[in-house]
């Protein structure tokens, strides 16, 4: 684990508020869209369908659930855009299968307030169980940024991760998640609205 030293120890924080908004140029997701999304089922059929089409029974292994509940979730990301079904081909003992792939859309929304935040985190943690946590590679820094610094900061590391999200999936390459978290330190100012 890779830990970096708060670049603010020793200096008395300026109040400011705690939550700094970042313009979105994405459109907003519809009530619909994030109903789709408010699920870590979901999220993780739309990671696993990230660059490479999975059936639904392929789904269902990979995620240790049953088929039939599967497919109701796929069915829904389907509807709402967020799947696409591909031609059909033939699974183990030649049954027609459907597979399906990630269209990115959920990465050209904005969801607002409106969905669970921990939903993420709790989706992360489904995945790093599911992975090992010795596979977790973490980093952690605490900076002391004033208001035009950290929309600066948050700017910059949606500029890179829309760069990197953009990209071709290289052929031979391995599948990484990445989960990002930032919150307010304990004590300073609460998040505006509280």
């Amino acid at each position: 684990m890779n830990v970096e030293p708060d670049r603010g120890a020793g200096r008395v924080p300026a109040p400011r508020p705690a939550t700094v908004p970042v313009p979105d140029r994405r459109r907003p997701a519809t009530d619909a869209e994030v109903r789709a999304l408010s699920s870590t089922t979901r999220l993780r059929i739309l990671r696993l369908c990230l660059g490479n089409s999975l059936t639904n029974r392929e789904i269902a292994e990979r995620l240790d659930r049953n088929p039939a509940s599967v497919l109701h979730h796929v069915r829904t990301l389907t509807e709402h855009g967020f799947l696409v079904a591909e031609p059909p081909r033939r699974g183990r003992r030649g049954a027609r299968e459907i597979p399906y792939r990630a269209t990115g859309l959920s990465w050209q929304l904005s969801m607002g307030r409106q969905a669970p935040r921990d939903l993420l985190l709790a989706t992360f943690l489904e995945e790093v169980a599911a992975v090992g946590e010795q596979h977790l590679d973490s980093t952690r820094v605490g900076l002391h940024l004033g208001e035009d610094e950290i929309i600066e900061f948050r700017q910059r590391l949606q500029a890179l991760l829309d760069e990197f999200a953009r990209r071709r999936p290289t052929d031979r390459g391995a599948r990484w998640s990445i989960y990002i978290g930032q919150h307010p330190e304990p004590g300073s100012a609460p998040p505006s609205g509280s």
